[in-house]
């Protein structure tokens, strides 16, 4: 099987997985214990916990907040803040941040959505007028998890802060962790991270917080994560988390550029007569989303498995919806919309499985169209 839906999931890495398994095994103990076993896997935990926050961020300036996945993390982000006024968001945001916002709109807040552009990144100028003195959260993803189009979102950040300086500003960091290079500058408050995305396990993400910046638990008990997130951690989840996310990071820049070409070589084998790319060309080097117009990609993504690939449609969290709600938001026609097929890969695709895959995909759509004729 030839898997190209890495946007979805990874996966895992087998170095990551074998590194950590000492904390199913010897350190299995928990972190909050009293005794010299609790107190070591504690200590350890913090510091994987800096050297995750030291990848994207100043560890004087920034911390963070283990969670079960970049969907609470983005949940806790937006309920922590969007607490007054109105709140600021794209419609090219992820699930977990949009209906997070639906749900405070239905709470009385006034939600104010901005406009996408055609390859999926938010018209920047628009979501900064949406921006006034009683906006209280504005978010903004990074890379457009359906798209790959890339959001400047320090910018962004800046712009936000220059308008309100009392603004939350968050951003879901989820498919730009470990993938492309950026750091966080001190306009961002809060930017969230999964750990399944780069090559470690579900059940795992966190959510990086600007020291200043008040957040509210979602999940209440024993006083965990400082009392921000309290149950018992996942050890093991957040080991694997911090080595698999040294593996990528220490690639970061070339992995990258070499999937830059792959992205491009992809796209340069495919029937232009039965693709259309939607896809920016400056986007992330791990997606590459095109539509074949007027067929099924759900069709196209069954007939595409049962020889031998794997590739998704848009995203798996919105997977149960006739057409993708972001692509909607960029102005397709109800035909594109239709075809959509994503394609996403990871450090470890090879040429020969991106040559195998446009074949794969022009063959599957002819006869597709062939058969609908």
């Amino acid at each position: 099987m030839i898997y190209l839906d890495n946007a979805a999931t990874t996966q895992p890495s087998e170095r990551a997985v074998a590194r950590a398994a000492e904390y199913l095994k010897d350190k299995f103990y928990n972190p909050s214990a009293r005794y010299h076993g609790g107190e070591l896997v504690a200590k350890e935990l913090k510091e994987s916990r800096d050297a995750l926050v030291g990848f994207v961020a100043d560890r004087t300036e920034y911390d963070l907040v283990f969670t079960s996945c970049g969907t609470e993390a983005d949940n806790q982000a937006v309920f922590s803040a969007g607490k007054r006024g109105n709140v600021v968001i794209s419609a090219g945001e992820h699930a977990a941040v949009y209906n997070s916002a639906v749900a405070l709109k239905n709470r009385g807040i006034e939600l104010r959505i901005a406009l996408l552009r055609r390859d999926g990144s938010v018209d920047s100028e628009e979501f900064l007028r949406l921006i006034d003195e009683k906006t209280s959260l504005a978010s903004l993803v990074h890379v457009n998890n359906e798209t790959g189009a890339v959001n400047d979102v320090a910018a962004v950040a800046e712009a936000v802060k220059r308008k309100n300086p009392r603004c939350v500003f968050h951003s879901d960091g989820v498919q730009a962790f470990g993938k492309i290079p950026f750091r966080l500058n001190s306009a961002i408050d809060l930017y969230s991270v999964s750990a399944h995305k780069i090559g470690a396990l579900k059940g795992t993400g966190a959510l990086l917080r600007r020291k200043t910046c008040n957040l509210s638990p979602l999940v209440y008990g024993g006083g965990q994560e400082g009392a921000l997130r309290s149950g018992t951690e996942n050890t093991f989840g957040i080991a694997c988390f911090r080595y698999a996310a040294e593996e990528k990071f220490a690639c970061l820049e070339k992995n990258a550029v070499r999937l830059s070409g792959l992205r491009e070589r992809l796209w340069a084998l495919l029937d232009p007569a039965l693709f259309e790319r939607i896809s920016p060309n400056h986007g992330s080097p791990y997606i590459l989303t095109v539509s074949a117009a007027c067929l099924r990609g759900e069709v196209l993504q069954r007939m595409l498995w049962d020889r031998g690939v794997a590739v998704g449609t848009g995203s798996a969290c919105s997977s149960k919806k006739p057409h993708s709600r972001v692509i909607e938001a960029c102005g397709y026609s109800a035909k594109t919309l239709d075809g959509v097929l994503r394609v996403s890969f990871a450090a470890e695709t090879t040429e020969e499985e991106v040559a195998c895959c446009a074949r794969e995909m022009n063959f599957v759509a002819r006869k597709l169209k062939e058969k609908l004729k």
